[in-house]
């Protein structure tokens, strides 16, 4: 007896899988099985390619996420998640939703008249965005609900008996006598596939297809469904149209004879393999053509009625991409003449071949550069095609924290073998995102807003479009209205040429300046104080970067070398917080257990009620002591019962703003949670800068681990503290003690100096 996990067994066993999986996703069919299948499930069947599409965004669901103009749909398909998440879309969810509603006006219209153009700088996603489309189209397609269908044309051999023209009705394999679909390839001379892939539906009159789809619609109770107008009107392409008509003269119209040689067969989209997804880089041709078939040897087997024929085969990218997705790679690098075929084929979804017209379906996507599209919107023949495009912005991220993922991701993970110190894409990202946004012209606000809008500096308006954050200095009020106006700053510059997100470091650039600091050989890990130095480098390169040669602006505005300088310090932030958290001083749950005190009892003040003790449980008055000394540490001037009331208006506005939820006061009072943490971090400067100094004592200046030789200097409670404090860095936040030698001794030169 064989083993279980035997080859040939097991080979046998996949045999057996592969065929099952043939029969169940019924690959083959005759013309009358694919007529039942229109019954049953009309809308599928009629769906024109632009349904199709729209129908692949609603297959994956969606999810709301935070945006900078407030929660957005994200459509899952871009996470890509059938595919592990490899080269997933990140952010760029309003790209999205416009493209979404773009097919939503198609199916409406009923013909995809107008080609979508995504524009915006190099590196922006937007052939990422087209890949994601790419792939689920084909994930899709592999679905039962995404089953797509074309026919082929059989004619059966000579062995069958010859009856008329050679088209005889005998039983064939046994599984039909009235359709060849099934036939042994022994049994047949010639099959001829429609290259276009016209659906089978187009096989039936089109009066009657009409009058049979809206009977099927209504009866599947699908009767609020649109065909589209290639699926109501198209008719045959050319060739299958004289094979048609051949056959019905030769049957003498019985059209149930000619149905015999339809075999209905499933298709999947396929980008490799051109199957209903199409790239077409610039070139200088047309992207359709036509060849001669019944010249081909190979068909020599045709009935002599089809060899009399003179049959063209369509070919090209148009024809390749039919019922699915025709991209246009970087389409304004072509010279015009080669594109100006698009006019038509947008309007009228044909385009004219030399023997034909060809008529298509399928949804037309192209890309370019901002740079491209100027100088095209400059020519005369722009007018002719302005009402043909569909023109959607893709700009660069503006939300560090989503950008951050791309490099986390793309980079990170994986450069180099080396290992990753903490934060280093949140401080890329952020640099990135500083170099592009604008600033914000305050005459366009009315006069309370405008004041505030425009004392925003890069990092403000960077923080506002991240977090909601504002700048502390805002009163509870000032700060409510800003928060309310996020939306409009970040759509403020929209209609304008030079809008905010179209200049900027590309995440290209950022993708390969964090991969060159990888390889530096000064640091052995990938480290932020790598990355800051490569950031400046990028900076002396003026003539390379477009966006360096930006004016800089009042505020602050692109002045890149300088973000370098904010970008670490917001670093040091971080990584300032979770050294102190490593050496156990306090954590984060206590200043928000001392402000949630401070809430309650300042609640209980204004509202001049008493405050339970939760330890003794009778009732006392709001702890006036308490009060005072998170007063005294905020800063709080002579005007504390304004600020009292202050308070509780906030976690009021938060309240109706988030109905039924518990008040965040880490979200609500970010600015007053800090200032009690800095607080008492002052009071221990000299604790964590002393315990700093030990760390890196017990880890040597080139350390290779624990208890190097400078280390023998230290006491057994300072080795015992420097141990604990490293001991978290690694396992809470991921440092290795090259990295923890690196970070300390930054942040020691930076902020813990006597």
């Amino acid at each position: 007896m064989r083993a279980p996990d035997d080859p040939t067994e097991r080979l046998g066993s996949l045999s057996a899988e592969v065929r099952e999986q043939f029969l169940s996703n019924r690959r083959v069919m005759s013309f009358q099985e694919y007529f039942v299948l229109l019954a049953r499930e009309p809308a599928r069947q009629a769906r024109s390619s632009a349904q199709y599409l729209a129908a692949v965004f609603d297959h994956f669901g969606t999810e709301q996420v935070r945006h900078p103009a407030g929660a957005i749909t994200r459509f899952k398909l871009f996470d890509c998640a059938f595919d592990a998440g490899r080269g997933r879309l990140i952010g760029q969810e309003d790209v999205q939703n416009r493209v979404y509603r773009a097919l939503g006006g198609f199916v409406r219209e009923g013909k995809n008249n107008r080609l979508i153009l995504l524009h915006g700088p190099n590196g922006s996603a937007k052939s990422t965005f087209v890949d994601c489309l790419a792939r689920s189209l084909e994930h899709y397609s592999k679905s039962e609900e995404g089953a797509l269908y074309r026919f082929n044309w059989v004619f059966p051999s000579e062995k069958l008996g010859r009856q008329g023209i050679g088209f005889g009705g005998a039983r064939g394999d046994g599984r039909s006598t009235d359709s060849y679909a099934y036939l042994n390839d022994d049994l047949v001379d010639a099959r001829l596939r429609c290259e276009v892939r016209d659906p089978p539906l187009f096989l039936l009159p089109t009066v009657q297809r009409r009058e049979i789809l809206a009977k099927h619609l209504e009866a599947a109770g699908a009767s609020d469904f649109v065909p589209s107008d290639y699926l109501l009107h198209g008719q045959l392409c050319h060739k299958c149209n004289q094979i048609y008509e051949a056959l019905l003269t030769s049957h003498q119209g019985d059209f149930a004879k000619v149905l015999r040689h339809v075999q209905v067969e499933r298709f999947y989209l396929s980008r490799r393999y051109r199957e209903g997804i199409v790239t077409v880089e610039p070139q200088l041709s047309v992207d359709a053509r036509v060849r001669q078939v019944t010249a081909d040897r190979s068909l020599s087997a045709l009935p002599p009625a089809l060899q009399g024929l003179n049959l063209f085969e369509v070919g090209g990218d148009l024809a390749d991409a039919n019922r699915g997705l025709v991209e246009y790679s970087d389409l304004l690098k072509r010279p015009i003449e080669a594109y100006k075929y698009l006019l038509s084929m947008v309007e009228q979804g044909r385009v004219s071949l030399d023997t034909c017209l060809l008529h298509l379906d399928a949804v037309l996507l192209g890309s370019s550069n901002e740079g491209h599209l100027a100088l095209f919107k400059e020519m005369p023949e722009f007018t002719s095609f302005k009402g043909r495009l569909e023109l959607i912005r893709v700009p660069y991220l503006l939300d560090h924290t989503v950008e951050r993922h791309i490099y986390d991701e793309q980079v990170t993970k994986g450069a180099l073998h080396k290992h990753v110190a903490p934060h280093v894409a949140e401080a890329a990202a952020l640099w990135a995102v500083l170099t592009r946004v604008r600033k914000p012209l305050a005459d366009k606000y009315p006069k309370g807003l405008a004041e505030l809008v425009g004392r925003l500096s890069p990092l403000d308006k960077v923080n506002l479009y991240a977090t909601g954050a504002v700048p502390d200095a805002l009163s509870n009020e000032q700060a409510a209205d800003l928060r309310a106006a996020a939306a409009r700053v970040y759509a403020e510059s929209d209609s304008y040429p030079n809008y905010e997100g179209r200049s900027g470091a590309s995440p290209r650039e950022i993708k390969s300046l964090l991969l060159n600091a990888a390889q530096n050989p000064s640091y052995p890990c990938l480290s932020a104080p790598a990355v800051f130095e490569e950031l400046d480098e990028l900076c002396k390169n003026v003539t390379v970067h477009e966006f360096l040669k930006q004016e800089p602006l009042p505020g602050g505005y692109h002045e890149n070398r300088k973000f370098i300088a904010t970008a670490q310090e917001r670093y040091l932030d971080v990584v300032e917080d979770e050294i102190r958290t490593s050496m156990g001083l306090v954590e984060e749950s206590q200043y928000v257990s001392l402000f949630t005190r401070y809430v309650q009892h300042t609640s209980q003040w204004v509202k001049k009620e008493k405050v339970r003790n939760p330890i003794t449980g009778g009732h006392e008055d709001p702890d006036e002591e308490l009060l005072g000394e998170v007063e005294r540490t905020l800063g709080v001037g002579p005007k504390r019962a304004d600020f009292r009331g202050e308070i509780i208006a906030a976690v009021g506005g938060w309240g109706v703003e988030h109905p039924g939820e518990k008040p965040d006061y880490a979200r609500i009072f970010p600015r007053h949670l800090a200032r009690l943490r800095e607080a008492y971090f002052e009071q221990q400067r000299k604790t964590i800068r002393k315990t700093a100094e030990d760390c890196l004592a017990y880890l040597g200046a080139d350390p290779t681990g624990p208890g190097s030789p400078d280390s023998a200097g230290l006491d057994r409670e300072a080795r015992q503290r420097a141990d604990g404090t490293l001991r978290a860095m690694r396992d809470r936040f991921g440092y290795c003690d090259i990295c923890a030698r690196e970070t300390i001794g930054l942040l020691l030169r930076s902020r813990l100096s006597a």
